[in-house]
């Protein structure tokens, strides 16, 4: 086992963990950790590469974005969408709690700022923003773990 391999196996698990700690884009090191096993020498097709790369990057979109469009779904306001979208960057800055209920409490000040007389409202459409985060995390969870076996059965 060469050192692409070892750091392979690092970006696999480290990406796997990235996608519940904050901060650590998990799919993109798990992505790294297939390049690194195709340098050091692993029969990967550069189709293999391309849509694993299409992968990553989608999921991390999707990850991103979905709780604002899911905000939208659930009937919020633009306000909603931008409150949602602030809670995610806001959110990122604050660490595990920060990032779960950023989203959630961003979607719910900014639907309570543009109308504040129906707070069930409010509540459904932060929830929306809540169920959109968890999508996205087990969608990351989901590409990461796929990928972190692809690359164990190419080291292994």
């Amino acid at each position: 086992m060469d050192i692409l391999e070892i750091l392979a196996i690092v970006c696999t698990v480290i990406g796997v963990l990235g996608c519940v700690v904050p901060i650590l884009p998990g799919v993109p090191i798990c992505y790294l950790g297939l390049l690194l096993c195709h340098w050091a020498g692993a029969t990967l097709t550069t189709s293999q590469l391309i849509i694993w790369a299409v992968v990553a990057v989608a999921v991390t979109l999707l990850d991103n974005f979905l709780p604002a469009v899911m905000t939208n779904k659930f009937g919020g306001s633009k306000a909603a969408t931008r409150g949602s979208l602030i809670g995610i960057i806001v959110g990122f800055f604050a660490g595990p709690a920060g990032l779960i209920l950023g989203p959630f409490f961003g979607a719910l000040i900014g639907e309570l700022t543009n109308n504040g007389s129906d707070s069930a409202r409010a509540f459904k459409v932060a929830f929306g923003s809540f169920v959109a985060f968890i999508f996205g995390t087990g969608l990351k969870l989901v590409a990461a773990i796929y990928l972190s076996i692809q690359i164990f059965n190419l080291i292994f």
